[in-house]
């Protein structure tokens, strides 16, 4: 009779439904995969819908005005007009436009030369100069192919004189008023490359360093290691330190690897510091590894690790400036992007290999990425489990 009522259609029914039941309990219990499989499908909806723009708008542009004159002024009101420049520094001098667009502050320098009204007004044709950070040509292209329809439609448009000629057109065009000469910099080529390989840096560290600590302690509580490791007479710090420090040395090895690909493979150019780039990138192997070890301290186990570092992962690689322009995000991403160290090293990496920046460029990207590894240590620190709950 058992056998029968086994093989009966009913049973096995019953048997499946209790199945379903009880994995659907226990996908209830376990919270954070719960919560993955309900977050990652919103989080991309919300970034790729609001967040990324491969058109971007409001870039940054400093102005370089040897003279504030009514056409100058008209000149850059009809910048703004085409809502891909945003004027929002004015140096005083050469040297200070350039040090604005080698820190990354700006993505373009206009510059008025002197006498510049006064040679329009006369015929001449004189030159506005538009200086371009051309490392990400995504971000610039679209800006600098505008400039052309800024000259023929906003100040300078051709105008068309009645002057019967030997064609007997009668028509004959003008020429412009002024012409806009510009420079792409850093990679007038629009190579991709150039802006990948750096790119690929950060990606890549970011990528391996959170997955290799963040299994770290989840590691040694499935096995049962940590019983032992919690009896010895060592601090938490002192266990973070030592389970970073291997990983450090494997992060170094890879950022070698890649870059002696960048220089020689793809011929990406070293104009900066080799030994600062060498500094700051130990900087974020560190930083994102003091991540995945707070990671590592807050999931119950290594499947669970493993989902909340793709969760932060997935915000890096789209916010950070590696896939699309970081300049023509809204300002919540932004700012969201900020809290992020691949957003900061992605500017560090292009800035030394391509623009040739200094530490005094790049400080403000410096601090914000040792606070963030400070923060991190000292959340991991707090969350080390000095007893087994």
């Amino acid at each position: 009779m058992t056998g029968a009522t086994e093989r009966a259609p009913g049973g096995s029914l019953r048997r499946i439904g209790a199945m379903v039941r009880k994995e659907f309990l226990q996908l209830l219990r376990d919270r954070v995969s719960f919560a993955t499989m309900i977050m990652i499908p919103l989080l991309q909806l919300v970034l790729f819908g609001y967040a990324i723009n491969t058109t971007p708008r409001h870039l940054p542009t400093a102005v370089l005005a040897h003279e504030n004159t009514a056409l100058t002024r008209a000149i850059l009101a009809a910048l703004q007009n085409t809502r891909y420049f945003a004027l929002t520094d004015q140096p005083a001098s050469d040297a200070e436009a350039e040090a604005l667009v080698r820190s990354g502050r700006v993505l373009f320098v206009v510059e008025i030369p002197a006498g510049f009204e006064r040679a329009v007004r006369r015929g001449e044709s004189p030159a506005m100069l538009v200086a371009a950070d051309a490392t990400d040509p995504v971000a610039s292209g679209s800006a600098l192919a505008a400039l052309n329809q800024i000259v023929t439609q906003a100040v300078a448009r051709e105008r068309l004189v009645g002057t019967a000629g030997p064609s007997g057109s009668g028509l004959e065009a003008e020429p412009p008023a002024f012409v806009i000469r510009a420079h792409p910099r850093y990679n007038p080529a629009a190579v991709t490359q150039l802006n990948i390989v750096p790119g690929l840096l950060g990606t890549i560290l970011t990528m391996t360093m959170l997955i290799f600590t963040a299994l770290s302690v989840t590691r040694e509580v499935e096995r049962g290691t940590m019983e032992t490791l919690l009896a010895m007479p060592i601090r938490p710090v002192e266990v973070m330190l030592g389970k970073i420090a291997p990983y450090v040395m494997v992060g170094a090895m890879q950022a070698g690897m890649i870059l002696l690909a960048g220089m020689f493979v793809f011929h990406v150019p070293m104009v900066g510091s080799f030994l600062l780039l060498v500094a700051l990138t130990g900087l974020f192997i560190v930083a994102n590894l003091s991540i995945g070890y707070t990671f590592s301290t807050l999931a119950q186990n290594q499947l669970q690790a493993v989902q909340m570092t793709f969760m932060y992962f997935l915000p890096n690689i789209l916010l950070s400036g590696f896939m699309f322009p970081f300049a023509g995000m809204p300002v919540w991403a932004q700012w969201l992007s900020e809290t992020m160290p691949l957003t900061h090293y992605l500017r560090m990496v292009r800035g030394i290999m391509l623009k040739g920046a200094d530490a005094a460029d790049l400080v403000r990207d410096i601090a914000m990425l040792a606070a963030i590894m400070l923060v991190a240590m000292t959340i991991a620190v707090r969350r080390f489990r000095q007893t087994l709950d």
